[in-house]
């Protein structure tokens, strides 16, 4: 299996560090295992509900702080901005804090923006608040895949798809329970957010622990729990880490647009705003399922470019769909849609296995990912803009289909059977 090829070598030493003895930490005991494996189960939930709560109500959101259509685009263009900004700095944070505690720090930060952005008065304190949030998913975002090699490096494939499937799973209960508990709280679209942050709190309890058990290993142990890696790896060296931050921007650009302005794509076509979260759901709890299964079937493959065209694929058909039969086909489009946002989960896998230690998954993964979501920025705001200029969704649905073309082309060059540090080394 390509999974036991890739966690084969975990033991073994880049170039930069051979001939040095490698201290190595204590194996972790069993009831820390299984609190990771709680951890990162929390963790992924509470990676995307801050996105796609907002994406339900966005309507009235607009309506509450006066935004105009630009604006909400650039709303929608916040997440990628901090995940570019912030994921950059995590696998620093996570050599000098270690990642547990990182992870813990992201989810505090989760808790505290969601709590504050709906009271924060205006559309610049919703902006600040929803960052804080953001941030905290950014460093989590980067060190799952890190955290998944270091803790279970021969179960890579069924790890990612763990926390891929949980992920999917917060994805789409927040895009379909908002609406409707908005409602049961008495229709103000602040209690509709601000309820999230229960989730996130529940997410730091485990954290805790497992960070104070870093801070409890030896320097010499934390040094290698924190850090498995050569001490500079050229990574932008590397033509597959550039395939994949380009795969993992443009699959992130039709994911955030997806969650930002599907529902009001609906909308505007007769469907009720509730069946409109509904719909949203359906793309994202799609996810559920094939996060797990997409990985499992990646790890064993020699190559993942087909997975890649499968995927981009079904995402034409769902465009297609939108632009022709928006209401008609709903229910159609938003599966199609939702297969076709599976391209997360076959990136994130395909991160933990073009890199041979945790360390060189660290700086690919902040690689790929603050790469790609800088790449992604554009997206969501353009789509906006295109929205209000044309009165429609023709070009938007035109400009989206667009870019699944090159996603595919990427995608199956970062599929290719090879490491970063072979690459770099060359």
């Amino acid at each position: 299996m390509v999974s036991e090829k890739t966690t084969s070598t975990r033991d073994q030493v880049a170039p930069a560090t051979q001939g040095r003895p490698v201290s190595r930490p204590p194996a972790p005991s069993a009831w820390a295992t299984r609190l990771v494996v709680l951890g990162i189960v929390l963790a992924a939930l509470n990676l995307r509900p801050a996105i796609t709560s907002l994406g339900a109500l966005l309507e009235e959101v607009r309506s509450g702080l006066g935004m105009s259509g630009g604006v909400a685009g650039l709303l929608t263009s916040v997440p990628p901005l901090c995940f570019a900004v912030f994921g950059v700095m995590a696998p620093r944070l996570a050599r000098r804090f270690g990642a547990g505690a990182v992870v813990c720090a992201g989810m505090a930060a989760i808790t505290a923006g969601l709590l504050v952005r709906p009271y924060a008065g205006g559309t610049a304190g919703f902006l600040a608040a929803s960052a804080l949030a953001l941030m905290g998913i950014a460093v989590s975002n980067v060190l799952m895949p890190v955290i998944v090699k270091r803790w279970f490096p021969d179960r890579v494939g069924s790890m990612t798809g763990l926390y891929s499937m949980a992920l999917a799973l917060g994805t789409s209960a927040a895009a379909a329970v908002t609406v409707p508990m908005t409602d049961a709280l008495g229709g103000d679209w602040r209690s509709g957010l601000v309820v999230w942050a229960g989730l996130a709190a529940a997410a730091v309890l485990p954290w805790l622990p497992l960070a104070a058990r870093e801070r409890r290993t030896t320097p010499a142990a934390r040094t290698s729990a924190r850090v498995e890696a050569p001490a500079v790896l050229r990574i932008t060296r590397s033509r597959t880490a550039w395939a994949l931050a380009v795969f993992f921007g443009l699959q992130a650009t039709a994911a955030y647009i997806t969650m930002g302005w599907m529902p009001q794509i609906f909308r505007d076509a007769g469907v009720p705003a509730s069946t409109a979260g509904l719909l949203l759901a359906v793309t994202m709890v799609m996810g559920v399922p094939l996060a797990f299964v997409i990985p499992r079937v990646a790890t064993r493959l020699p190559h993942q470019g087909p997975i890649v065209v499968v995927l981009g694929l079904c995402g034409l058909a769902g465009y297609a769909g939108l632009h022709f039969a928006p209401a008609a086909g709903a229910w159609a489009w938003a599966l199609l849609l939702g297969v076709s946002n599976c391209a997360f989960p076959l990136a994130l896998t395909m991160v933990g296995m073009r890199a041979r230690t945790s360390g060189g998954v660290a700086q690919l993964s902040a690689f790929a990912q603050s790469a790609g979501y800088l790449l992604s920025i554009p997206g969501p705001l353009l789509v906006g803009v295109l929205y209000q200029h044309s009165g429609g969704w023709g070009l938007p649905l035109a400009l989206m289909a667009a870019l699944m073309i090159p996603q595919m082309a990427v995608g199956v060059l970062a599929g290719r059977d090879r490491t970063v540090e072979e690459e770099t080394a060359r």
